[in-house]
């Protein structure tokens, strides 16, 4: 069955009206904070304290909580044992705690994989669905949960199915009527069911007349719609086949197994494990210098014999990036073909992802242009157009946030500022504690709602980490900028608890569930909090969903909290993978044959849509897939083969071109393509509307910055997560940002080390400080091997002048070019034009000159320079530069290059001029530098006033004149 679709009836700025999407829940506070039950608003409602912010203890006025279809109000549906725990709602088996609909006391459909589920009075609905079904408009595949088995007890009819315990990635649910109880350990990736019954048989009823194809006595093999299946009852006692009703006498014994088998002839070894009851689960992570490490462990309890260990059916993300043994079995399911490991579990190994909190400032874009997009956004009337609930609120917030770094780039200080005290200024509002612009905690379920609530975010507890990875985003950037904003102490302990009310690491922790917004066996997040749906659970966008784990990331490196950073680092990167195999099909192996589509919009438990909830435009079905485009948006260029593919599919479902969410498309397009990007923004930036989260002025920084930086190199990691490398034809950028109050060194896997000055972000291009009054104590860093020094080749002349080697070269005052930074930034005087034209042609330069440098050309490679330029008020001027090379040092320029000129604004304040610039002439070629002379002209090629050249500027200062020659 196709889960219903919501209708849009407004305009376009309401993306989503009715969607079921994942809830979750918060983080840390004093022991005693959450206490009180959230319910309708009284005078006793109290604000409890969390720095200098805080939480509400009941609801606003006139708003829900978690109810069911008809609005009335719920608890979870457990049994008394696990009455007060932290219930993991937007989960694969939410349905079975959250009753969504009053005349379904049991469950919907569960998709465990590679067993489908479902409640019933009777006991446990047993499917194993293995073709697919189609929509006729091949927009949808679903492995729709099919009845083979009922599992249960004898006589069983119980009122209703409630949850009696779960694990990492299993769940327990219990039937019980006057006279059975009957319970069920089911889970991801176990193809055993595992039973326990009193007060009856063991029964499995089949959906159809079963063929026995094994009869052992307490051992039976069956098959049952094309699927095979092995019934373990106790030794001792014998299965009893009676048309469709298949039981076993348990005597003293309580238990029995269900176990769906590839095929008959795997019976021996299923039945080796039958009896090893899988009693736990638990997932841990480890990141280290670039590579996240995760263990999946399952705990067995033998309840016969000693044999222990288990089973355990794979997903395609998990076998592909684990090096542990497999057998050859298989199974299908809505992912892909699911690979068996046989043992106690297994570990797998990804490198982590990249992520930036921005772009490095090195593209050619007008930046005064750029200066009024981003003022324009900073000075409307309304900076968070009409905003009020917390998931608008939140893309209010990141749009402005995206800003801040821009600004600070361009030196606007004020804007800058301004851009941060609005969202301070909104997240303390939020953070206060009081009034109807609120979060409340509820006791019963555990979560922290936010009021005003949109798309089921309280009814329903959809979306909580959409919605808070926009607010911890956020309060990242201001972290960055400030960090004594960010303290625990005054309003960054409530940011930690819209973190923990999502993904809640501490087990210890019983405020919260364990992770409710992620689900780690399947490796992505779930949206809905019910779940309650014939597809499962569902979650759209994903991108959104690593929002907020990028959002983890950079909120726990600026404020030095290793643990909330390491924690996103793990989810980033699981999801990442996960949603390349699942939402992207990048190995073309997940859809199923006839699914029309290689991009799902949305995936569900039983399969995937090329859809929203919303709209069916292509546009919006990959853009909300993409979105928001940040820094955190790096995993993304993984596999620039599937953007590629996936924007082929995108333009040719929308009449070959890009319409709806074009910034988007083209954002993702810099991803793989940059040049293609710039050339659609340049011909089409006059004539869109940004998406509603989005900005020109960000659109334009991300794409002119990829033109120049390139694209993502991701089997090049580092020792400090915010680190990126990027590769444009021969050119290597390696680009990392340090949170800390203290300088340190980058360590890259291909070999290469960055000096990173505190609190800035640095490649080869240079340094910018743009940490603000941010930054934590500097980590101790892991230790790396120091390299060995090549040998410098011995002087053969002008022993006056060490002979150099070198590709980067820093101007200092006075006309010199050294591998070091300087030791203090200075201007130096860049004569004026006098009112002529001197485009191409030397005047009066200033002149920095090296000479006895060695060095062998690279191949492909080419002159770069950054030139911080500042020509104050005057208007009209540009400066121009020369690039000489004498590759022998006889007196004689072997190659002598010539850069368009750059015009500066007429606005105080470092302007970059780079080599983007391009070429006005060329003449000779270059070689290999033997005793070689480099130098560099800057001189005035239009204007009446002089400019002012920085020179000499240390690493910390940033923004560092520099040479960078293809040689190495």
């Amino acid at each position: 069955m196709k889960p219903p679709r919501a209708r849009r009836t407004g305009p376009r700025s309401p993306r989503r009206l009715v969607r079921p999407a994942a809830a979750l829940s918060a983080i840390a506070l004093t022991a005693a904070a959450l206490t009180a039950t959230v319910g309708a608003s009284t005078a006793s409602a109290a604000t409890i304290k969390v720095g200098l912010g805080g939480y509400t203890d009941t609801r606003p006025a006139g708003t829900i909580g978690p109810s069911n279809s008809d609005g009335a109000p719920l608890t979870p549906k457990v049994t008394a044992r696990m009455a007060g725990q932290a219930v993991p709602t937007n989960d694969w088996w939410s349905s079975l705690v959250f009753q969504r609909y009053a005349g379904n006391p049991y469950s919907e459909n569960l998709y465990a994989h590679p067993f489908t589920f479902k409640a019933a009075a009777a006991g446990l609905e047993v499917g194993y669905p293995t073709n697919p079904t189609i929509t006729p408009d091949g927009r949808q595949y679903d492995f729709t949960h099919t009845k083979d088995l009922t599992v249960g007890v004898a006589g069983l009819n119980a009122p209703d199915t409630k949850a009696d315990g779960w694990t990492d990635w299993t769940v327990t649910p219990k039937w019980a009527d006057a006279s059975h109880t009957f319970s069920a350990t089911i889970g991801h990736g176990l193809p055993y069911v595992y039973a326990h019954a009193t007060g009856g048989a063991a029964q499995v009823t089949a959906s159809g007349t079963p063929t026995v194809f094994a009869n052992e006595g307490n051992v039976l093999g069956i098959t049952v719609g094309g699927h095979h299946y092995g019934l373990f009852a106790p030794t001792g006692t014998s299965w009893n086949v009676n048309g469709t009703v298949l039981s076993a006498a348990l005597g003293a014994k309580d238990y029995y197994s269900v176990a769906v088998l590839p095929s008959p002839s795997d019976l021996a070894l299923f039945r080796t494990y039958a009896y090893s009851f899988v009693t736990d689960t638990k997932v841990a992570w480890n990141y280290d210098a670039g590579s996240v490490t995760t263990s999946y462990t399952a705990t067995t309890t033998a309840q016969e014999g000693s044999q222990t260990g288990t089973l355990l059916a794979l997903y395609p993300h998990q076998w592909k990036a684990s090096s542990d043994p497999l057998t050859a079995l298989t199974y299908t399911s809505p992912r892909g073909q699911m690979k068996v490991r046989q043992g106690s579990g297994f570990s797998t190994v990804m490198k982590a992802d990249a992520i930036l909190p921005s772009l490095p400032d090195v593209g050619a874009q007008d930046r005064a242009a750029l200066g009024a997009m981003v003022r324009e956004v900073a000075n409307a009337s309304d900076p968070f157009v009409g905003a009020s609930d917390t998931y608008w609120t939140g893309k209010a917030l990141a749009r402005l946030g995206q800003l801040v770094p821009i600004a600070d780039q361009l030196g606007d200080t004020a804007t800058r500022d301004k851009l941060l005290g609005l969202m301070k200024g909104r997240l303390q509002t939020w953070f206060a504690g009081t009034g109807s612009t609120v979060f409340a905690y509820d006791t019963v379920w555990k979560t922290l709602i936010g009021y005003p609530a949109s798309y089921g975010s309280d009814g329903e507890l959809n979306d909580h980490h959409f919605h808070y990875g926009y607010y911890i985003q956020a309060a990242a950037t201001v972290a960055r900028y400030d960090a004594a904003w960010a303290a625990d102490s005054a309003w960054g302990g409530m940011v930690k608890l819209l973190a923990k009310d999502a993904a809640n690491a501490d087990r210890a922790d019983t405020r919260f569930p364990w992770l409710r917004s992620f689900d780690p066996y399947a490796g992505h997040g779930w949206a809905a909090g019910h779940a309650a749906f014939a597809a499962g659970n569902n979650e759209e966008s994903s991108s959104e969903s690593l929002n907020f784990s990028a959002g983890l990331i950079l909120y726990g490196s600026a404020t030095g909290d290793t643990a909330l950073r390491d924690l996103g680092i793990y989810l980033y990167t699981t999801e990442s993978r996960a949603v390349e195999q699942y939402w992207f099909n990048a190995d073309q192996s997940a859809f199923p044959a006839g699914f029309g589509h290689q991009t799902a919009g949305m995936v569900w438990g039983s399969g995937a849509a090329y859809s929203t909830w919303w709209t069916a435009s292509p546009g919006m079905i990959h853009g909300i897939n993409y979105l928001p485009i940040t820094g955190g948006s790096l995993y993304l260029a993984r596999r620039q083969d599937d953007i590629k593919a996936n924007l082929t599919e995108l333009k040719a479902n929308n009449g070959g071109v890009f319409t709806d969410w074009r910034d988007l498309a083209w954002e993702f397009q810099a991803l793989a393509d940059p040049v293609a990007a710039k050339a659609n923004w340049d011909a089409g930036k006059d004539g869109y509307t940004p998406e509603e989260g989005e900005s020109k002025a960000h659109t334009y920084h991300w794409i002119y910055n990829l033109a120049t930086l390139g694209t993502l190199d991701p089997a090049t990691t580092s020792d400090q997560p915010t680190s990126a490398v990027f590769v444009n034809g021969g050119t290597r950028t390696h680009v990392a940002h340090n949170y800390s109050t203290a300088a340190r060194a980058v360590h890259f896997s291909d070999g290469y080390t960055l000096n990173v000055p505190a609190r800035s972000t640095a490649s080869e291009r240079g340094s910018f400080q743009d940490g603000g009054s941010g930054g934590v104590p500097s980590p101790s860093p892991s230790p790396s091997p120091s390299p060995t020094p090549s040998p410098s080749p011995s002087p053969t002349s002008s022993p006056s002048v060490p002979p150099t080697s070198g590709s980067t070269f820093y101007l200092q005052p006075g006309g010199g070019l050294t591998t070091a930074y300087g030791t203090g930034a200075a201007g130096s005087t860049i004569v004026s034009a006098g009112g002529t034209n001197h485009d191409g042609t030397p005047y009066l330069p200033t002149v920095y000159e090296l000479r006895n440098v060695n060095g062998t050309l690279r191949a492909g490679a080419a002159t770069e320079f950054d030139l911080y330029l500042d020509a104050g008020t005057a208007v009209g001027l540009g400066q121009q530069v020369r690039i000489s090379y004498d590759l022998t040092g006889d007196g004689s320029f072997d190659r002598v290059e010539t850069y368009r000129y750059f015009a500066t604004d007429p606005v105080v304040g470092w302007e970059r001029y780079s080599a983007t610039a391009g070429l006005a002439s060329a003449t000779g070629s270059l070689g290999n530098l033997a005793n070689g002379t480099v130098r560099v002209e800057v001189w005035s090629a239009i204007g009446n006033a002089p400019a002012q050249l920085r020179t000499g500027a240390t690493q910390a200062q940033g923004s560092a004149s520099v040479l960078r020659i293809p040689f190495s």
